[in-house]
């Protein structure tokens, strides 16, 4: 392994360990009010578009990186919309 991929397999790896603490709580509590729609969904499009380019080009670091900030990001973002989704039907009955 050289020092480039070193250096890649941790970034991935602080990168990625990122996300967990956050979906981890998201998970726990379902509160994403402190959560930017925009910003998870953007991450979780980047990250998805990291992963295939990632494929593509057969670099591991971004492989995994991005898959599983890809996984990550998309739990929080499906909750957050699945909060926001039921804000706006809350506001529609009332």
């Amino acid at each position: 392994m050289t020092i480039i991929s070193i250096l890649g397999m941790g970034a991935a790896i602080l990168t990625t360990g990122a996300y967990i603490p956050q979906a981890y709580k998201t998970i726990k509590t379902k509160d994403t009010s402190g959560l930017a729609l925009s910003t998870f969904s953007m991450l979780f499009l980047g990250t998805i578009f990291w992963f295939i380019y990632g494929l593509c080009i057969k670099n591991i670091p971004i492989i995994l990186a991005n898959g599983l900030t890809a996984f990550f990001s998309g739990i929080i973002f499906f909750i957050k919309l699945k909060s926001v989704f039921k804000t706006k039907n809350s506001d529609i009955s009332n």
